[in-house]
Parts: structure tokens; sequence; C-alpha cells
């Protein structure tokens, strides 16, 4: 007979304890594993990963990956308003800078797509950086990476999105094709595997991928450039393109992002002057604001100051603004300035007007600065 010492919780059968235990999200983890050797080797054991597999209880996710982590990703715990380190990815090139990638959530993982890999020590000053195919995947019940099928093209700056149950890339640059793509392929993670696709009417890239009323929307960030102002459009069912003239709103003064909640609702953020969050009346195609950015005030700093660079991330109905830098001025007016790279996390509901945001807890560890890249996890939940 078990003794209560062994018992994962006394009081309670090992079975029912493991199914509370396993309830409780990823943001937890940490505590947990602090309150008895037995709770830590649960937590981290297989059975436990199954166990939440089996379950569907993979809880909530926001991922960022930052400019001061070292390739280091990071995620975002809301239940538990709390930020973790993940596992570093041990492969090829682990330690080089990883830039101009897609991450996109599927099936309850979290997908790292292509990029490029440039050499972070200084006495490598000539080396070219490598594009590359690589696919990496994060299980958010094993915490674990692996290498997926590989993409067929390597490209860096492309378009992707996510549309039934699929991945689809398109566009995009490589060390041949420098004045951007054309070629297009769709990603089966159920089966890992990628096709090829018609490619594009025109090659695309430094470009955007957008899941809007079932179609991939390719856009391109050549904002204000008459020949760049329209986008490309592939119809999934008739595996066709066809042109359509630009709607979406763009500045290229940041890692510019759309976001689709509910289904048709659309926003961005447009940051001509100051950050706004806009959002596209579907009925009449036009754009207007919901409101700003707030501004960024430093300790012992007076003026409010503007970032740049930060990650814009949709989860649970509620808008993310992450990270980014800010100039600070020197009060004397000498023209000079300091670059402060942030951590801080902001939140608002957009359907709540005027805008009310609030602060989550920073970013963890050395995560600051500019966002390489962020997405984000739902669990969905059974009625």
């Amino acid at each position: 007979m078990e003794s209560v010492d062994q018992l994962i919780i006394p009081g309670l059968p090992d079975d029912l304890a493991l199914r509370c235990l396993a309830r409780l999200s990823h943001g937890h983890h940490g505590l947990l594993e602090t309150v008895s050797k037995r709770w830590r080797d649960l937590i981290r054991s297989s059975e436990y990963a199954h166990y939440k597999a089996r379950e569907g209880w993979c809880g909530n996710w926001l991922f960022a990956l930052t400019e001061q982590s070292n390739n280091q990703w990071i995620a975002y715990d809301p239940d538990a308003d709390r930020w973790h380190p993940l596992p570093k990815f041990s492969g090829d090139y682990a330690d080089w800078h990883h830039s101009g990638f897609s991450c996109v959530c599927i099936y309850n993982r979290l997908l790292v797509i292509g990029g490029s890999y440039a050499p972070q020590d200084s006495s490598l000053p000539h080396q070219k950086p490598l594009i590359t195919d690589y696919v990496l995947q994060f299980d958010p019940f094993k915490k674990e990476w692996k290498r997926m099928e590989s993409m067929r093209t390597p490209r860096s700056h492309f378009a992707c999105s996510v549309i039934g149950g699929k991945v689809y890339v398109a566009g995009g640059r490589n060390l041949s094709s420098t004045r951007g793509l054309a070629l297009a392929e769709v990603y089966d993670p159920l089966i890992d595997k990628w096709e090829e696709l018609p490619p594009m009417p025109n090659p695309q890239m430094d470009c955007l991928g957008l899941s809007y009323k079932g179609k991939l929307h390719v856009l391109s960030d050549q904002v204000g450039l008459s020949d760049m102002n329209a986008s490309q459009v592939f119809n999934l069912s008739e595996k066709t393109w066809c042109i359509v003239e630009d709607i979406w709103p763009f500045s290229r003064a940041m890692q510019f992002s759309v976001q689709v909640m509910g289904g048709d609702r659309v926003y961005t953020v447009v940051d001509w002057g100051e950050s706004l969050i806009k959002t596209r009346d579907s009925e009449k195609g036009e754009w207007y604001n919901i409101g700003a950015i707030p501004s960024v005030i430093l300790h012992n700093h007076t003026r409010a100051l503007e970032a740049f660079g930060y990650g814009f991330a949709a989860l649970q109905e509620e808008l993310y603004i992450l990270g980014g830098k800010v100039l600070k001025w020197e009060e004397a007016g000498t023209g000079r300035f300091d670059i402060v790279r942030l951590g801080l996390v902001r939140v608002c509901n957009p359907l709540v007007r005027p805008l009310k945001w609030k602060e989550a807890r920073p970013m963890c560890g050395r995560a600051c600065g500019s966002i390489l890249g962020c997405t984000s996890l739902e669990e969905e939940y059974s009625v």
C-alpha cells in the first residue's frame, strides 16, 4: 500500500492529484517545482507532458524573441502573469544571430521558420549570413525543440500565415534571389510535409502574410512606393493568385504586424509621428483610429518618449505591445541621446473605448529591446 509520504498530494489519489496539477498553466511550473522533489520530478516527467497533451491542456502562451536574448525565446503566461525562458535550441547555428524568420502557432505547437543566421563573433566580419530553409518546432507539453522537414526554398523576410490548419509561405529573399522570390509553398504539420504552390505573379521581398477571410494576402512593407502598393492574394480552393489594390496601412519604422481577432476584426499599428492602433471596417473598407499607444516615461527623465522596434501581438481578446527601444535625450539640449532598451509589456482590450492600457509583468532575464519575433498560442476550451 502506498504511504502518505509517497502521495503526490496527501489525502488525494494520485490520479486525481495529477489531474489537479496538470490543470495549472505553464507559468506556475517554476513555483510548483520548488514544493518538493516529488513535484519537481513529476512536472518534468513524460507522464505529466503526455497527460496534458492527451487532455489538450497546453495553456495560453505569448512567445517572444528579443535582440538581447542570444536566441533564447521567452514565454508569457497571462493566467500566472509570469514570463519564463524556453530551453535553447542546440542545433546548427544556435549561437548565430537569427533574424528575418517567421513564427506561427498551429496545433498547439510553435514553429520558427526560415530566416537568416549571421555570426555574432566579431572575428568573422566577412562571413556572409546563411539564409535557411530550417523549420524548428517547440512542443509546449514536452518543453523541447526539434527540427521538422525543411522548406523547399530557403528564404528570409517572407510572408507566412496559418490558414485552415496549414502554414503558407511566399516571397522573401535569399542569396540567389536578392530582388525577391515569387515562389510559394504550404506545410501540413500533421504529416510534416511541404508542397509547392503556384508562384506569385510578381516577386516580393520584405513582405508580410495575412490570413483574411480564408485567403492568403501577401503585403509589401515598401510604404510609399507606388509600384509596391498592391497586395497579392492567393485563393486556396482555386490555387490561383490575383493582384488587388493595397488596403493595409503600414509603417516602415517598425516590425510591422497585423492581428486578426475573432475571425474578422483586424488591428494594426501605424507610427507616423505617434503610434496609433487602427482597425478596419470590413463593410466600408475604411480604416479608423481607436487610440494611441502610450508614451514611455523613464525614471529621472521628464520627457515622454515614443518607443520603436516593439512587438505587436494578440492573445485572449487583448492586444500586447512588447519591448522596443526609446531615445533618451540629454536634458541639457546638447543633441546627445542614449538608446534605452525596454522590457515593459503593455496590454489593452481593443473593444473597450477609450483604450485602457495596463502594464503586465516585464519580460524576464536579458530579454529587452527590439522584438525579432512574437506570436501567441491559445488553448481551445471545450464547452
